[in-house]
């Protein structure tokens, strides 16, 4: 009898052994489980933070965007015109688009839309004035290669509407430089002391169709579409800055034909030769630009326009800011594309004075009063505007 109980209790002890052993099993198992649904959620987190890390360091975090925009109300009358010229425009808007592909090499473009509509028989135009890899082949210098801005100038390179004074671009630069001038090749820049900057350009050059009358440098800008490219211009520019807020500038484009190898008539191989200075000033609430600005051509010119082998130009711009967001100028300007002939009328002569008010610093209201006496005409009149860059 007691040894059947003893033989039942040892046989009661192994079940209950071996049932807690089963039961521990499967929370071992369940826990294994558990540990593992743990670990793909954390893996799966891991790999999701390391993804939206990475959203920091690709492509789009090296690409920047910006632009620029400025409408304008021009009321000019004219005492010679039937009609006065009374117009809106939404002159210009501007985006531009840059990436950087590494510490040295980057890509710069700006597109234009000029005067809203283009097509046939409108009135705008759009435009690529830039689109250019620039790479940094040494500390303080680097190489550009596409089509870039000319090196010349106040306004040429920099010209939103929040950076001058006046609702329009200044006649001189306009009509002598001739502002907004871009063309296709290579341009290196630097350093080359301290304050003291260069730029060297071989680029497209300007082409007059003298045999369709044209004779302003003006005419002569190809937008580096299809430029005709048979005579290259050379273009240099030294910048001294040395002082904060002070900037002198100088540059020299030289080009051996603006015919690009036409003949018309006698009239071949017009070799131009330009020259350009000026100071840009602004300390404290005080500002002052002068710039002068002067195209020597061959002489032949002169058979197809009387005096076109000199065209030159120059003015000056007092500022001054009488708050933070309010300044006022004055402008004075002269300019002639018929220079070398002084029998004829064809100087240019503009007075300007305005306002500009910053409701933000790149956000600019503009309004301003202009007198032009041209050759066969006085003007006069208001221009209002807003222009903004970001």
């Amino acid at each position: 009898m007691a040894k059947n109980l003893i033989t039942a209790a040892v046989a009661l002890g192994a079940g209950i052994t071996s049932a807690g052993a089963v039961a521990n099993q499967e929370e071992i198992d369940l826990l294994k489980r558990q540990l593992q649904e743990q670990q793909a959620q954390l893996d799966a987190l891991t790999s999701a933070m390391e993804s939206n890390a990475n959203l920091g360091h690709g492509w789009w975090a090296d690409t920047s965007f910006g632009g620029y925009a400025e409408v304008h109300y021009k009321n000019i009358d004219s005492e010679s015109a039937a009609k006065d010229n009374v117009e809106l425009d939404l002159h210009r808007f501007v985006l531009f688009f840059g990436h950087r592909f590494s510490d040295k090499v980057r890509f710069f473009s700006e597109l234009e839309v000029e005067h809203n509509v283009a097509g046939e028989g409108k009135n705008g135009e759009v435009e690529i004035e830039q689109a250019f890899i620039e790479y940094d082949y040494a500390a303080n210098h680097s190489a550009k290669a596409g089509v870039f801005l000319v090196p010349v100038g106040i306004l040429n390179e920099t010209h939103e509407p929040d950076t001058f004074y006046g609702v329009e671009r200044n006649n001189v630069e306009k009509n002598i430089i001739p502002t907004t001038w871009w063309e296709g090749g290579v341009m290196g820049s630097g350093e080359v002391a301290a304050g003291v900057s260069y730029d060297v350009a071989v680029s497209s050059g300007l082409y007059l169709d003298i045999d369709g009358g044209k004779f302003k440098v003006r005419d002569g800008r190809q937008k580096t579409s299809e430029a005709n490219a048979t005579d290259l211009a050379y273009t240099a520019r030294l910048v001294w800055n040395g002082i904060p807020g002070v900037q002198a500038g100088f540059t020299v484009q030289q080009q051996q034909d603006l015919m690009q190898g036409d003949v018309v008539g006698v009239v071949q191989d017009l070799d131009a030769l330009l020259l350009e200075t000026h100071v840009d000033l602004q300390k404290g609430p005080v500002g002052l630009r002068a710039l002068y600005a002067t195209w020597d051509i061959d002489s032949a010119i002169d058979d197809v326009a009387a005096g076109s082998s000199e065209q030159t130009g120059w003015y000056i711009e007092p500022s001054y800011k009488l708050t933070s967001k309010l300044g006022i100028f004055a402008r004075y300007s002269e300019w002639d594309n018929q220079a070398a002939d002084s029998s004829i009328e064809s100087d240019y002569d503009q007075i300007d004075a305005g306002i500009n008010y910053w409701l933000v610093e790149t956000v600019a209201l503009k309004a301003d009063f202009q007198k032009t006496n041209e050759p066969n005409d006085t003007k006069k009149g208001f221009n209002l505007g807003i222009g903004w860059s970001f």
